[in-house]
């Protein structure tokens, strides 16, 4: 019989992710469980689905995580993590692992043919964890997945197994009595540093971790009680609370029983308004901040002013868990734990108030996303954005519940709108905008907003039917309704939808129509500026780069003037197309290292692919062919992420084109398609380091750039043979 293979590195020590993937970073150590570790480690060499069953607050998720992270670098593609513990909608599944998967939500196709065609050829682990409460869903999708990716493997995470054929089902135990004790001894040290324990504490603690039946979240609650108990002390208080609470259900199983008493009993230990604080903060559905809790929990009960005491109280006892991150000191709570707080709220018949303010807080937060959208912190926004997603989504499913407001899940998806197009969540936003739209409303212009939005997003998706179909049902209730604000987008992206299909002369005159309306208007932002981004581009295309240069320059300054990035970035990729197109490739490639470096940072595909393929070109004119073609196939592998392939579009078509041409005739089949390949390895954050200058390879200085390779100024590069419309344009954030 052959040994168990032991996972790659010490389960003890903390690890450090090396490889492409998302898995959380730890941060404590990790304790005891190496049989468990060893015998999953061996489980996945020997099987493509592998389920982690067991209690709440058995240590699933750290289990997995930990071996997952042991094991990284059996995967060529990465090690990947999709947390499904606060979906509800079967619906939101697959766009859960399109996010996961840093894969972009600017795919025009379903998002389960999106995972399976990304999969296919790829040697990953994809760690599914909290799937229990979509169980049906997640299985169908599981065994769709496992079918067509023969390189996919899947640890999932629950309460209860998949039932799919092949799978191998773990049932994780709690810790073994001294992994328990070293457990708990651990996390009392951090609690209380200072303390060295004494013989009874000892001997209190390894009868402690007894009762609890090795449980590593009811020891962390434990543990957190030692900043105001002594060991002895905890041990004789969890006496009581075990004669107390396990009688009252004979019919539950004993490591549920004995988990509702670890947490039953922090429960009893919390002062009135600890325990108030505790129940209202169960309807939030991810990370929090402070704000959110004074706006959500707050009351003449529980006043904002206190409010800070009482969550430090719960944060002392590990009710609830702090974090630290780019975007702010955020807190959580385990699922276990808010599960329990919920059954208490819903005990004192304040769920739907609390959660109409949990709505209207995001609400808020939305609107001042959008309005700080336009300006310098744009990075933090989209941060932000995306970290409140769970706390989004369970907004906008609370005005959905309630057909009276659903007038406000259409503001709130339409007010979104960065969080979708920026922020490379178009599949999902399209979800929730086709969603909030079944409903009929009196609230015009919320309805309005959401209808030009679903008409963008449907453009970016290439999708020409929806797209119209959403942006003249916009234009026409806007006439009817005199909405002059609405009329003015419905004609911008009806002028986008003309520009990726080939229609310059309607895309200009549409753009030219909605530029002029938002003058009249006053309105100025990033969607405003864009317009004019996306007019210069059918300039230039129109055979026009002094005047498309000429409009750019003024937006760039004007973008300067108020900090925004994201549109700059488009700015400057038309600039150096209009350089590119007057025979000034220097030039070109400094602007596209600009466009670059921000769209690189936003994580945003199409704007990183569209600078990926012009720099290409601006390569192979300035004589490195073999670079050019490494680019190219750079740009290969973004675009299925991305939509159609240059959106289908002759004229943006002609960069990749030129360029291949040029490429072909320098290298040869053979050495052109091998750099193809090369650069078709390439993740999308290396193909922005590589095409800056910062990647594993150095290029050479170029020579000097051979003459009439870029068509000169006021002559078209050749277009290359059209393909079929229905892309996306370069508003594609």
């Amino acid at each position: 019989m052959r040994r168990p293979q032991r996972p790659v590195a010490s389960p003890h020590v903390p690890h450090a992710r090396t490889g492409p993937g998302n898995l959380p970073a730890e941060l404590n150590r990790f304790v005891g469980r190496e049989n468990e570790l060893v015998r999953l480690a061996q489980l996945l060499e020997e099987s493509r689905l592998v389920t982690v069953v067991g209690v709440g607050g058995v240590g699933k998720t750290r289990c997995a995580v930990r071996v997952a992270g042991l094991l990284e670098k059996r995967y060529c593609d990465g090690v990947w993590m999709a947390e499904l513990t606060t979906l509800h909608d079967p619906e939101l599944l697959e766009h859960a692992l399109v996010d996961a998967l840093g894969l972009s939500g600017h795919v025009g196709r379903a998002p389960r043919a999106t995972l399976a065609e990304h999969l296919a050829t790829r040697r990953l682990l994809l760690v599914i964890d909290g799937f229990e409460q979509l169980v049906d869903a997640c299985a169908s999708l599981v065994r769709d997945l496992l079918r067509r990716a023969p390189g996919l493997r899947v640890l999932a995470v629950g309460r209860l197994p998949l039932e799919l054929a092949g799978e191998v089902v773990f049932p994780l135990p709690p810790m073994s009595d001294a992994d328990a004790v070293l457990l708990f001894e651990e996390r009392a040290a951090a609690v209380r540093p200072e303390s060295r324990p004494a013989d009874d504490e000892r001997e209190a603690a390894r009868e402690l971790c007894r009762r609890l039946d090795g449980i590593p979240l009811a020891l962390e609650l434990a543990a957190g009680r030692l900043r105001a108990l002594s060991t002895v002390q905890l041990l004789q208080r969890l006496d009581d609370r075990f004669r107390l609470l396990t009688g009252s259900n004979r019919s539950a199983p004993a490591r549920h029983q004995t988990l509702r008493t670890a947490i039953g009993w922090s429960h009893e230990l919390c002062a009135p308004e600890q325990r108030l604080l505790w129940a209202r903060l169960s309807v939030f559905a991810g990370p929090f901040d402070l704000e959110a809790v004074e706006y959500v929990c707050g009351g003449a009960d529980l006043p904002a002013d206190a409010m800070l005491d009482v969550l430090s109280g719960l944060l002392a006892q590990s009710v609830v868990v702090r974090e630290d991150s780019a975007h702010g000191t955020r807190y959580r709570m385990l699922d276990t734990v808010r599960e329990y707080g919920a059954e208490w709220l819903a005990a004192t018949e304040d769920t739907e108030r609390l959660r109409r303010r949990h709505r209207d807080w995001y609400l808020g937060l939305a609107t001042w996303c959008e309005l700080d959208w336009f300006g310098p912190r744009q990075a933090e926004v989209a941060a932000r954005a995306g970290s409140e997603l769970p706390n989004l989504r369970r907004a906008l499913e609370c005005s959905l519940e309630n057909p009276g407001e659903a007038h406000l899940a259409q503001h709130l998806a339409g007010t979104l709108w960065f969080l979708w197009v920026c922020c490379g969540r178009l599949s999902e936003g399209r979800h929730w905008l086709d969603h909030v739209l079944e409903e009929e409303t009196p609230y015009d212009s919320s309805r309005l907003k959401a209808l030009w939005v679903l008409g963008h997003v449907a453009v970016l998706q290439g999708d020409p039917v929806g797209a119209v179909a959403a942006l003249q049902e916009c234009r026409e209730a806007a006439e009817r309704g005199d909405d002059a604000v609405a009329l003015a987008y419905a004609a911008h992206r009806l002028g986008s939808l003309a520009l990726v299909t080939g229609d310059l002369g309607r895309a200009r005159e549409l753009l030219d129509d909605a530029a002029r309306r938002y003058g009249e208007l006053g309105e100025l932002n990033s969607n405003v500026l864009m317009a004019r981004v996306e007019l210069a581009t059918a300039v230039g295309f129109d055979g026009d780069p002094d005047g498309a240069a000429a409009i750019c320059e003024e937006i760039t300054a004007e973008c300067e003037d108020h900090g925004e990035l994201w549109a700059r970035s488009y700015a400057w990729y038309v600039l150096a197309f209009a350089a590119a197109r007057q025979g000034r490739p220097a030039r070109a490639r400094e602007l596209l290292g600009q466009s670059l470096t921000i769209s690189g940072a936003f994580h945003d595909l199409i704007g990183s692919v569209l600078a990926l393929e012009l720099l290409a070109l601006v390569t192979v004119v300035e004589g490195d062919a073999a670079e050019a073609a490494v680019l190219q196939g750079a740009a290969d592998r973004l675009w299925p992420s991305v939509g159609l392939p240059l959106f289908g579009s002759a004229h943006f078509g002609q960069v990749r084109a030129r360029c291949e041409e040029l490429a072909r005739r320098e290298l040869g089949d053979t050495r052109y398609e091998s750099g193809l390949r090369e650069g078709g390895r390439l993740d999308p954050d290396a193909a922005v380091a590589r095409a800056l200058g910062n990647g594993p390879a150095v290029r050479r200085q170029p020579p000097a750039p051979r003459p009439g390779a870029v068509a000169p100024p006021g002559k078209p590069l050749r277009p290359a043979p059209s393909r079929a419309s229905g892309g996306s344009g370069p508003e594609r954030r």
